[in-house]
C-alpha cells in the first residue's frame, strides 16, 4: 500500500513537470507567431504607421482671391492673422484638460469658452489634426503662448489670410462678408475642413468657389513630444482667382452718402449691357465686424434698427411698385388690349365709382380729360382705373410675368426675391374667394396683392430703352448682355412709353420735373405706394407730421441720356412720401455726378 501510494506521488510529479514544460512551449510559441505576424506578416504595415506618428501632413490655406472696382480700386483683400489650435494626439497622457486650463488663465479667456469650442471640435477633426481654439490672436496674446511653447507642444499657432474690407458700409450688401464655416456648411462641401472661413453674404457668397481657391500640402517630422523637427512643402495652394466688379466705387461711395441716414436702394445699370455701376442699400453695416464672428451688442444693435440694416432692400425688399407699375399696364393696353387707342381721352373728376365703392385719384379734383400720354405724365389715377375694367386679370399676369415681374432677376447675389402678382387661381386657392374687378382697378395703379423689387424696375425699364431686351443683371466687368429675353412690347409702343417719361421730366405739369438737367436727356416715372390705408386724421397731415411707419414710400425710375451713353438709374424710399419729392432730391445729384465723368472721358 505504500509502496503504491510511493509509485503515485513520483507519477504525479512527473505529469506536472510535462504540463508545465508543455505551457512553457505553448507560450513560446504563442509568442513566436504573434513576433511573426507583427515582424513579418503586417511588418510592411506597420512600419508605415511608425512613420506616420513621426510624419504628419499639414495642409496650407490658399490666400483668397481679390476684389476690384471697375477701376481696379481694392475692396477686399487678406492680411495674416494667427489663430491658436491644440492637437489632441500630442497632450501628455492625451489628457488636454491641464493645457486648456493654461490657456484660459494666459490668454484671459473663459474657460467655458474654451471647452466648448474643444468639445465642438472633437466631432469634426481628427486627433492628429490641429482644433482651433481661438482666432485671430493679438500680437500681446501671440507672444504669452510662444513664451510656453516648449512646455506645452500640443498648441500650435496656425498662420492664415483673414479678410479685410475697405468702404465696409457702402459696398456691405454687395460684398457680403466671409465667416467660420458651420457644422452644415461642412457636410455640405468635403473640401471644407473645421475652421475654414467662407463666403456668407453678397459675391463672397455667390463666388465662394471662385475666390476661396484650394489648400496646399506640407509634411512636418515631428518629435515624441509633437514638436515640429522639420517640414517640407509638398504641395503649393492654389490662389484664389481675383474678381474686377462692374461697380463704380465713387458712384457708390456718392450714393450712399446721399441716403446713409434712409432705408433706401437705389440701384443704377447700364441698359445696354445689363452691368450694375452701382447697387445700394442703406443704412449698411461694417462687414469687417461680420469676419471673426460678430459681437452680441453689435449684433443685436443691427437687429433693432428699424431702418432694416441687414436687408439688401435693391433685391430682397419686396414693395408695391405704386405708379411706377404704370408703365406696364401702358405696355399691355398698347400691346395687347383690343380696341385699345391711345390718343382717346377719358375724363377724370378726382375718382371713380365702381359699385359701392369709391377710387380716388391722387389730385382732389381731377385731371380733365386725359389721353394715355398725359395720364402718364401726370399720374392719373382714374385714367387707369377705366382701363383696368376691361382688362383680364389673367392675361395681364401672364404680360407682367414677362416683362421680368414675378419672378428672380438671377443677379449673382444671393438671397433674392421674386415679388409677385396676382391672378384668378392664385386668389382662390389663398382666400377661397374669387377675384374681384375693383382688385384689378388697384393692381392697375401699382398697389394691391402686386410687389416687386427695385431692381426688377431698373431691368424692365432697362428693357424699354435697349431694344427691348431683360438681361441678367451683371455685377462682373467681363460679363454682359446675360441670358437676354425680349419683353413683349414692340419697338413703336416702346417709344410711345419712352416719350411719355421724356415728358414727365420736362412738362411743366410733369411729375418729375423737379429732375430735369442740362446736358441729359431724361425720362422718368414717379411713384407712391400706399403702406396702409392712411387714417383720416392724417389725411391732411405733412409728411412729417405722419408717424413714420404710416409714410408711403417713395419711387423714382428713370434712364438717362448722356451723349451716347445710356443709364437707368432706380429710387426707392421705404416711407419717403411722394416720388419727385423722396427721390428726386437723390436720383438728380447722380446724374450730375454722371454728367460731369462723361466730360472728364
Amino acid at each position: 500500500m505504500i509502496l503504491f501510494n510511493k509509485k503515485s506521488i513520483e507519477w504525479e510529479q512527473e505529469y506536472s513537470k510535462k504540463l508545465f514544460f508543455a505551457f512553457i512551449i505553448v507560450i513560446f510559441v504563442v509568442f513566436g507567431l504573434r513576433l511573426w505576424y507583427l515582424q513579418v506578416l503586417r511588418g510592411d504595415y506597420f512600419a508605415q504607421k511608425s512613420v506616420q506618428n513621426k510624419i504628419r501632413l499639414q495642409k496650407i490655406y490658399a490666400p483668397r482671391g481679390l476684389i476690384f472696382d471697375r477701376k481696379q480700386t481694392l475692396l477686399a483683400y487678406n492680411e495674416p492673422a494667427y489663430d491658436l489650435a491644440i492637437v489632441r494626439e500630442d497632450c501628455k497622457a492625451k489628457n488636454c484638460s491641464a493645457t486648456l486650463k493654461v490657456v484660459s488663465e494666459v490668454l484671459n479667456v473663459p474657460s467655458k469658452e474654451i471647452q466648448q469650442k474643444f468639445q465642438q471640435g472633437i466631432r469634426l477633426v481628427k486627433s492628429f489634426d490641429p482644433l482651433i481654439l481661438i482666432f485671430n490672436l493679438s500680437f500681446q496674446q501671440l507672444a504669452s503662448i510662444e513664451a510656453r511653447s516648449f512646455n506645452l507642444p500640443a498648441l500650435k499657432i496656425i498662420v492664415r489670410p483673414r479678410r479685410k474690407y475697405n468702404y465696409s458700409e457702402e459696398l456691405s450688401h454687395v460684398l457680403g462678408y466671409v465667416g467660420v464655416v458651420s457644422e452644415k456648411e461642412l457636410q455640405a462641401d468635403a473640401s471644407l475642413d473645421s475652421g475654414d472661413y467662407i463666403g456668407k453674404g453678397g459675391i463672397e457668397k455667390s463666388y465662394d468657389e471662385i475666390l476661396r481657391g484650394k489648400k496646399g500640402l506640407k509634411e512636418l517630422e515631428v518629435d515624441a513630444f509633437g514638436r515640429t523637427l522639420k517640414q517640407k512643402v509638398l504641395q503649393k495652394p492654389i490662389p484664389g482667382r481675383n474678381l474686377t466688379l462692374s461697380l463704380d466705387l465713387n458712384l457708390q461711395k456718392k450714393i450712399y452718402s446721399l441716403v446713409k441716414d434712409k432705408a433706401a436702394a437705389i440701384v443704377v445699370m447700364q441698359p445696354d449691357t445689363g452691368q450694375v455701376l452701382a447697387l445700394v442699400s442703406s443704412p449698411g453695416y461694417d462687414i469687417n465686424k461680420f469676419v471673426l464672428g460678430v459681437k452680441p451688442n453689435y449684433w443685436h444693435s443691427l437687429l433693432n434698427n428699424p431702418l432694416f440694416p441687414l436687408r439688401n432692400k435693391v433685391i430682397q425688399g419686396t414693395y408695391p411698385p405704386g405708379s411706377v407699375f404704370k408703365l406696364v399696364i401702358a405696355g399691355y393696353l398698347l400691346q395687347k388690349q383690343p380696341f385699345f387707342s391711345p390718343d382717346e381721352k377719358i375724363f377724370c373728376p378726382g375718382y371713380l365709382k365702381l359699385g359701392r365703392r369709391i377710387f380716388r385719384c391722387w389730385k382732389k379734383y381731377g385731371h380733365g380729360w386725359v389721353d394715355l400720354k398725359r395720364a402718364l405724365v401726370e399720374s392719373c389715377d382714374v385714367y387707369f382705373y377705366t382701363q383696368a375694367k376691361k382688362i383680364d386679370i389673367d392675361k395681364l399676369h401672364d404680360f407682367v410675368l414677362q416683362c421680368g415681374f414675378g419672378h428672380l432677376t438671377g443677379i449673382a447675389l444671393p438671397f433674392e426675391k421674386s415679388g409677385f402678382f396676382p391672378s384668378r387661381s392664385w386668389k382662390l386657392r389663398r382666400f377661397g374667394i374669387p377675384w374681384q374687378g375693383g382688385e384689378t382697378l388697384n393692381v392697375s395703379i401699382g398697389q394691391g396683392y402686386v410687389l416687386v423689387t427695385p431692381l426688377q424696375v431698373a431691368v424692365f425699364i432697362s428693357a424699354l430703352i435697349n431694344g427691348g431686351y431683360l438681361y441678367k443683371p451683371s455685377l462682373l466687368l467681363d460679363k454682359k448682355k446675360l441670358s437676354p429675353q425680349k419683353i413683349p412690347i414692340d419697338q413703336a409702343n416702346r417709344q410711345k412709353i419712352i416719350q411719355a417719361m421724356i415728358a414727365t421730366v420736362n412738362n411743366p405739369h410733369g411729375t418729375a420735373r423737379r429732375i430735369k438737367l442740362d446736358g441729359v436727356v431724361l425720362g422718368a416715372k414717379t411713384g407712391t405706394a400706399q403702406v396702409v390705408k392712411m387714417f383720416k386724421r392724417y389725411e391732411k397731415k405733412k409728411l412729417e407730421e405722419i408717424p413714420y411707419k404710416y409714410r408711403d414710400h417713395a419711387w423714382l425710375a428713370t434712364f438717362g441720356l448722356i451723349g451716347q451713353k445710356k443709364y437707368v438709374v432706380v429710387c426707392l424710399v421705404e416711407h419717403g412720401g411722394h416720388g419727385a419729392s423722396g427721390c428726386g432730391p437723390i436720383v438728380k445729384p447722380i446724374y450730375q455726378y454722371l454728367l460731369a465723368r462723361s466730360k472728364e472721358n
